[in-house]
């Protein structure tokens, strides 16, 4: 009995193990990165237990057209600053693509801005 509660615990370490490598492997790793131009409309800091800074951007190509809406999670407080300093302004965000994230508590969006750059 003794044998099969050690086995028992030694899987679930081993799970438990796995699943952490594998959200640090798709925080850390990017599947795509770039830049989106446009108007920062929202920024809110949500979440029931995780909280994560929200954005969501407009992203207008010509004056009257309708507006592209680039959803984004930022990490980091320095550039939840620059943007918090920005937002209504046309600015352009670097961002980071992370697929496959397991969990809502690093972010809603799979977008990560990690760069601010004011274009007017």
């Amino acid at each position: 009995m003794l044998a099969i509660m050690v086995k028992m615990l030694a899987v679930l370490v081993v799970l438990i193990a796995a699943l952490a490598g594998y959200t640090w492997i798709t925080l850390q790793w990017s599947y795509s990165d770039g830049e989106r131009a446009g108007y920062v409309q929202k920024l809110s800091r949500k979440g029931w237990l995780c909280k994560t800074w929200e954005g969501e951007m407009a992203m207008v190509t010509m004056p009257g057209t309708v507006a592209e809406k680039f959803a984004f999670t930022v990490r980091e407080p320095a550039v939840v600053a620059k943007l918090n300093a920005n937002v209504g302004r046309r600015v352009a965000l670097h961002y980071e693509q992370h697929k496959w994230i397991p969990s809502s508590c690093f972010g809603d969006s799979e977008y990560f801005v990690t760069d601010v750059r004011v274009t007017e």
